[in-house]
């Protein structure tokens, strides 16, 4: 067995495992040194790559350019616009290209079905009786119906395309001379009573022919309605119609019963007063002028 004295070295049986011996130095193992450093520059390499993202202006798909417009040589634009129908009919609604038919048939009428791009026919054959055709309909033998235009059809011939246009034959109707309106017989008005031949009205008259009745509105008085009375002559020639309510007399408000009461001392010979009527929803100025 081996002694341990104070000063000496330890001498230790050379049978121990490896695990046991104590070695001289410092530890040779670099791996975890080795991952940390990994790490550390992994995660450098992530902040340069985040700081460089927010930096820069451009997307990381690069600069993005638009395109530059094409536009079309005029020749271009003619064929494509020479071949699009703003009217949305169908081969056989368009122009009529065929050679126009032979045969004895009258067109008198067409029915274009708007929803479907067909339609109907009245023709007419050499016996003069009119019938009614759809489109694909058999007219004669050997002749169908292929379609209809607004002024004219197409017939299948035996295959051939051939046009039938409306019968304009007949000479359009005259109108008949218009017969000259007798001259207008001026009216005369007529002059109510109380009233002059200038269509001035009389204070009398006025207070006479139109009833005034105070108009209030959580209890203050807002206005006059006015009525008719007698024959309703005065108040017309007045131009004042049945419900008008007097909203002001000569630019002055009416908000009270004193204000109301004043229209009596307005009524005077040679006066003209000022009106403002509410007439339903809209205002409008009435100026009446009385006689002296």
């Amino acid at each position: 067995m081996a002694t341990l004295m104070s000063g000496s070295a330890v001498s230790l049986p050379r049978g121990l495992p490896a695990w046991l011996r104590v070695t001289r130095g410092p530890s040779r193992d670099v791996g975890p040194r080795l991952l940390v450093a990994l790490l550390g520059a992994l995660l450098v390499w992530q902040a340069v790559r985040l700081l460089w993202t927010v930096m820069t202006p451009l997307s990381p798909l690069g600069a993005w350019q638009p395109q530059e417009a094409v536009i079309a040589s005029p020749a271009e634009r003619r064929a494509l616009f020479g071949s699009v129908d703003p009217f949305f009919r169908t081969a056989e609604q368009g122009p009529a290209s065929a050679t126009v038919t032979a045969l004895g048939l009258t067109l008198f009428g067409v029915n274009i079905n708007e929803a479907t791009g067909s339609g109907s026919a009245i023709i007419a054959g050499e016996d003069g009786v009119q019938t009614s055709y759809a489109v694909g309909d058999e007219i004669a033998p050997g002749v169908k119906l292929a379609g209809v235009a607004f002024d004219h059809v197409l017939i299948d011939r035996g295959g051939a395309r051939e046009s039938l246009f409306l019968d304009q034959s007949g000479e359009a109707a005259v109108a008949a001379a218009a017969t000259a309106l007798p001259a207008p017989t001026p009216e005369v008005a007529a002059v109510p009573a109380g009233s002059n031949a200038s269509g001035e009205l009389s204070p009398d008259s006025l207070k006479a022919g139109v009833g005034f009745a105070p108009r209030t509105e959580n209890g203050r008085v807002t206005g006059l309605v006015v009525q008719p009375q007698g024959d309703g002559a005065v108040f017309r020639a007045a131009g004042l119609r049945p419900g008008d309510v007097i909203r002001g007399i000569n630019g002055r408000p009416i908000g009270s019963a004193g204000d109301a009461a004043a229209l009596a001392n307005q009524i005077a010979p040679g006066a003209r007063i000022s009106l403002e009527i509410e007439r339903g929803a809209s205002v409008v100025p009435v100026a009446i002028f009385l006689s002296k």
